[in-house]
């Protein structure tokens, strides 16, 4: 356990890992709960974050449900001892599942995940309660901790730690198979890497 001063917090690091390249992350589909495999370049983009990872040492390793960030863990060295966290699961789309943007803003236009209604998915209010939640749970801990999730998840959950609203996610760009670190200055929650590839 990582102890600092007295009178601050026990030392917290969350590094969130996106997972690789899939066919639908590659065509811009929307992908919540169709569990779309890694493509090669996906496999090969979580392989190349093993020498980053190597060098850190994780006290608890979580992973979405989605077989895509599971494969993402192992390929990048941190399979062993991780385990599946449900809350960790993308954004559920409801009826734009494998949509584009372009296509939904045919019929729905200016549609974004951001400011639109989600018909049969889950609203962002949703989301953003199930990203505090999951923090208020992260902040009971201490160390350094891996999240390996997807896209939007992981842009709500670094703008919940900022300041508690999913929204702020919309000015967090994310790829695939980068890593982003959650800390404090001080006891500010503030972000410490975003949307790197190595060093």
């Amino acid at each position: 356990m990582n102890v600092t001063a007295s009178n601050e917090r026990p030392a917290l690091e969350i590094w969130l890992i996106r997972h690789g390249e899939t066919e639908w992350s590659l065509s811009g589909q929307h992908t919540g709960r169709t569990d779309i495999p890694l493509t090669e370049r996906g496999r090969e983009q979580a392989r190349s974050l093993a020498p980053l990872l190597g060098r850190q040492s994780f006290d608890v390793v979580l992973t979405s449900p989605m077989s895509r960030a599971i494969d993402t863990c192992h390929e990048a060295g941190l399979g062993a001892g991780s385990r599946v966290e449900l809350d960790l699961g993308e954004w559920n789309y409801g009826i734009y599942e494998g949509r584009t943007t372009a296509e939904i803003r045919q019929s729905v236009p200016g549609w974004t995940v951001w400011n639109s209604p989600m018909p049969e998915g889950e609203s962002i209010e949703q989301i953003q309660a199930r990203a505090n939640a999951l923090i208020e749970r992260l902040l009971a801990m201490s160390g350094r901790i891996a999240l390996f999730s997807h896209g939007h998840f992981l842009r709500v959950l670094g703008g919940c730690w900022m300041n508690g609203l999913a929204m702020t996610g919309a000015h967090l760009l994310l790829d695939t198979a980068t890593v982003s670190v959650l800390g404090f200055e001080r006891e500010t929650r503030a972000l410490r890497r975003w949307n790197s590839r190595g060093d």
